[in-house]
């Protein structure tokens, strides 16, 4: 009914999707389970057809799934991205820049807080798996691979949901992190808070784009940069334009499947880490994270 009042073509299974209609990429940003769980076949079905897939994270919240996804996307040679949409803001950039340059000297720590209010309660992991795909994200992207997690969760009050989150993590190259996360927090006040140290200075970036800062350490001058009233960033949604805009240049361009950013491999990476951190909480242990 609804295709008919628009006038536009209905279908009803991605197999007849791809059968009819010639394409060259599809956005798959089903939902499911701890809001993953149903982007496995369509994901699937849309390889097996040679198309190129931009998917909503998490990429699984079955890491077996996960793991086919972007292998299937090896064996096809096809382009495989996640909206893992928080480091495709300006700020991000300039400050994985002062990174790359080694502005920061020798990285040395790394602190990441997300926290917004959300009374999801149909799983247990639902918080760490639905929403710090994005931290995690963020994490590695200044940092590198992890390499152990250690985790501590508790839940507020009434609660089914694990609504808060400690992790600590190792990573490859030596850095140490921490991850504070929440589904009890006033999304209104700082939503993300993410702090990168190294032996010649660290930097801070508020609020996904708000404000960077970078603090020497041998100066009491300050770099400020803020999201500009006058061409800045309009609001959060911009990032997602930001992300999907990336997506559909580097797939155009034909880029190196390895350089896709925020791939599939990328949305598979940070998944390890969760699952790592939850039998990190069950067992009370310190997990290896399994590399991709």
């Amino acid at each position: 009914a609804a295709a008919a009042k628009f006038g536009v073509p209905a279908f009803y299974s991605v197999a007849d999707l791809v059968k009819n209609v010639k394409l060259d990429a599809v956005s798959v940003a089903t939902a499911g389970p701890e809001n993953g769980g149903h982007h496995y076949e369509p994901v699937m079905a849309c390889f097996e057809a040679g198309l190129h897939v931009l998917c909503e994270k998490p990429i699984s919240n079955n890491i077996h799934h996960a793991r086919e996804m972007v292998a299937k996307a090896d064996e096809k040679g096809l382009y495989f991205g996640i909206n893992l949409n928080h480091r495709f803001v300006p700020p991000a950039a300039r400050a994985k820049q002062w990174v790359e340059e080694g502005r920061l000297g020798h990285l040395l720590l790394m602190n990441m807080t997300m926290w917004i209010g959300n009374p999801n309660e149909t799983s247990p992991w639902f918080h760490i798996r639905a929403l710090h795909p994005h931290s995690l994200d963020i994490m590695r992207y200044y940092c590198g691979d992890v390499k152990r997690v250690q985790a501590f969760f508790n839940r507020a009050p009434g609660r089914v949901c694990y609504s808060n989150v400690q992790v600590n993590l190792e990573f490859a190259n030596g850095v140490v992190g921490h991850l504070t996360g929440s589904y009890d927090a006033n999304p209104r006040h700082n939503l993300e808070r993410c702090e990168v140290m190294g032996t010649e200075g660290r930097f801070v970036l508020n609020n996904l784009y708000e404000e960077l800062t970078f603090y020497p350490r041998r100066s009491d001058e300050l770099t400020v940069i803020r999201n500009s009233i006058m061409g800045g960033l309009s609001g959060f949604s911009a990032t997602f334009t930001n992300r999907i805009n990336r997506w559909v240049e580097q797939v155009s361009a034909g880029a190196p499947r390895e350089e896709i950013e925020a791939s599939g491999r990328d949305g598979l990476a940070v998944q390890e880490i969760i699952e790592a951190a939850i039998a990190s909480f069950q067992n009370g242990t310190v997990e290896t994270v399994p590399q991709t």
